[in-house]
């Protein structure tokens, strides 16, 4: 079966780097990617594979059945939403969407996902069930395109009884991917801070109570609170303060914005709790009003264990043990762990790196790009793990 997904993989390479590419050069910022879901809609038409669309606006769900489709269902997802990043990448594939661009890989993840449909399909014989292929939109910007398709029903009709995603990472060379059982990505929540004081010429000391000041305390007190707490893994920074005074111009306002992350889910709603608690008192003390709002994002990541060790495993089998790592638990976060909350699920990673190619940028960045021989892993990994699971 290895033998048959690899020449597979090899015999789709160079069309699904060119789906890669084609989505790269047009990325499309969260809730925004119209184009980029006609485009995948008229791939699976051209191969004819039935799908539903318009599920959380942009989603679609492609479906493959075997000749035994009650048997069980699996799912498997890629996210197809971009970043507001310029690229500076010198590449014939670079974004022509000027300040938006696919520096997360989701491009990768989506042409992968294809792939993997194209090798399914042609071993047909060689699995039982029914795959559900999801493509999904605006990981990047909450509430996240995942818990939407999922309130839609995504994980229904049949029932999905296990789902696997997987996400291209830097840190790792092409050849390799990375495991977590457990616990494996933070929780993430976005922290917004408007405090009130009263503006004022800055030479008028007693005609004016400075907002900027109140706004430093409630920084400090937050990062001392966080920094002390050992217990559980977890962070707290504030990224954004706006206060539009002058020199001589104490402003009546001043903004934070942030964000808190954890690994425990406990632990996440006590410091909703200790963080309205702090932001009140210094409020207090500096006769202040604050307007506070926590914008509760994605929950943690949480990979089955059962599952991720069998995946780890037939992983194994496919690439060998020395290309299979096993992760840290990390603060960064992803909308995929509301599936996890819902059905067994196995989030894996994907090396994408290449030092002797230059090809070593992180996430997130202008310059960030993939070892394209990643893709021809990465479908035929993401097959057989399908078909073994």
């Amino acid at each position: 079966m290895i033998d048959k997904i690899k020449l597979l993989s090899k015999k789709y390479f160079e069309e699904i780097v060119q789906i890669r590419r084609y989505l790269h050069k047009n990325p499309e910022l969260s809730f925004q990617e119209y184009n980029t879901s006609r485009y995948i809609k008229k791939i699976l038409d051209n191969w004819n594979i039935l799908y539903e669309d318009n599920i959380a606006q942009n989603g679609i769900v492609a479906i493959l059945k075997s000749n035994q489709p009650d048997s069980k269902t699996v799912a498997l997802r890629a996210d197809f939403d971009a970043l507001p990043i310029k690229e500076e990448n010198n590449v014939e594939y670079c974004s022509t969407n000027n300040g938006v661009m696919h520096a997360c890989g989701h491009d990768a993840h989506t042409a992968s996902l294809l792939g993997t449909l194209l090798i399914l399909k042609n071993l047909k014989n060689f699995w039982k069930g029914t795959i559900k292929f999801i493509f999904q939109p605006a990981e990047e910007m909450l509430p996240g395109g995942a818990r939407q398709m999922i309130d839609e029903g995504v994980l229904k009709n049949p029932t999905v009884k296990k789902i696997f995603a997987q996400h291209v990472f830097p840190d790792l060379e092409v050849g390799k991917v990375g495991f977590k059982s457990g616990k494996y990505m933070a929780s993430t929540d976005e922290i917004y801070i408007k405090v009130n004081g009263r503006g004022g010429h800055a030479a008028l000391k007693e005609k004016y109570n400075n907002p900027i000041l109140a706004a430093s305390k409630i920084i400090i007190a937050l990062d001392d609170f966080f920094k002390n707490e050992k217990t559980v893994k977890s962070v707290f920074a504030i990224g954004y303060i706006e206060a539009n005074g002058s020199t001589n111009v104490i402003p009546k306002s001043a903004y934070l914005k942030g964000t808190f992350r954890s690994l425990d889910e406990l632990f996440r709603k006590k410091s909703h709790q200790n963080i309205k608690k702090i932001v009140n008192t210094i409020a207090s003390e500096c006769s202040v009003n604050v307007d506070l709002d926590i914008k509760k994002g994605y929950p943690c990541l949480i990979n089955d264990s059962i599952l991720t060790n069998e995946t780890i495993k037939n992983a194994k089998k496919y690439l060998g043990n020395d290309n299979v790592v096993i992760l840290p638990e990390r603060l960064t976060a992803e909308d995929f762990a509301y599936f996890s909350h819902k059905v067994p699920a196995c989030f894996y990673r994907l090396g994408t790196s290449n030092k002797s190619k230059g090809i070593t940028n992180q996430l997130h960045t202008s310059r960030f790009n993939i070892d394209e021989t990643a893709l021809e892993i990465s479908m035929g990994l993401m097959a057989y793990i399908t078909i073994r699971s």
